[in-house]
């Protein structure tokens, strides 16, 4: 069982859940952190209490995203170390600005923004464009991409390929909460999406040595019409703040010619372009 990251926690539990997350040895995780095993044991027993510099070394050691690093610090008895901001705090705006670029410029391609639990947080217009279109009109009830692609009544119902993208996606999942053993949403969300209806029962378990693939391939169906779209993630390299760490850019590329035209042809709807703005017709 995955243990809460609070002050309460004995810092030596946490080490042990995520060296037995990554499958080390206590002798694998002394070697990595140049440290000794008998003092990495006496830490886990809770003998020793780790030194901030020691947490530093560990957490480096074990590759811990920000967040997990700060919940270490805390068990300890150390201050954290990264600062947390929403996106629309005033030391967040240049990372804000970066994200609108970048959103903008993508247009009228589909673009998203989303932390490491794909609550979308940020979308621009093309992706609205093409969700509504997709959905009749209507807005999903959803603000988290795995939700729209596991739910019946969202997107789910239009992929062509929903058994590809699907299981792609339960393989980030997976790794996610494989490799952060403290985050109890991560392994919340899994147990939510893999209790749809249709989604197989060997799902909800990890399938050892599958690697997520670097692209992820997605087929539409509508109107008689048929969409393809490939993506790419954009992460920031040096995160100081814990939001930033967790932040991800999916930029949404037309796989085909038709599918740019539809793109086109919804973003100069929206515009009230009646002359440009039709939807092509099935070939």
């Amino acid at each position: 069982m995955a243990l809460a990251a609070t002050p309460h926690i004995q810092p030596g539990l946490l080490l042990r859940e995520w060296r037995r997350a990554r499958r080390w040895s206590q002798l694998d995780l002394a070697m990595t952190a140049e440290i000794s095993a008998r003092h990495l044991s006496y830490v886990e027993t809770g003998k020793a209490r780790p030194s901030r510099e020691m947490v530093g070394r560990l957490a480096d050691a074990l590759e811990m995203p920000l967040r997990e690093r700060n919940a270490l610090l805390l068990a300890a008895g150390h201050a954290p170390q990264y600062p947390e901001h929403g996106l629309d705090a005033p030391q967040m705006a240049r990372i804000r600005q970066a994200i609108d670029c970048i959103l903008c410029q993508h247009e009228p391609y589909p673009a998203f923004v989303m932390n490491r639990h794909w609550d979308i947080l940020i979308a621009n217009d093309a992706a609205i464009r093409v969700n509504r279109w997709l959905l009749d009109g209507r807005d999903s009830r959803h603000r988290n991409m795995l939700r729209h692609f596991f739910d019946p009544d969202d997107l789910r119902a239009r992929v062509a390929n929903w058994e590809e993208v699907a299981g792609e996606l339960l393989r980030h999942l997976h790794a996610l909460v494989a490799s952060t053993p403290s985050d109890l949403k991560a392994r919340a969300l899994l147990e939510e999406v893999t209790a749809y209806p249709g989604v197989p029962s060997q799902w909800r378990r990890r399938e050892l040595g599958s690697v997520p693939a670097p692209v992820l391939n997605v087929g539409f169906r509508h109107q008689g019409l048929e969409l393809g779209f490939f993506s790419a993630l954009t992460t920031f390299g040096t995160p100081r703040d814990v939001t930033v760490d967790e932040l991800h850019v999916e930029c949404n590329y037309p796989a085909d010619a038709a599918t740019a035209e539809v793109c086109l042809a919804l973003k100069q709807q929206d515009a009230g372009d009646t002359e440009t703005g039709d939807i092509p017709s099935p070939r």
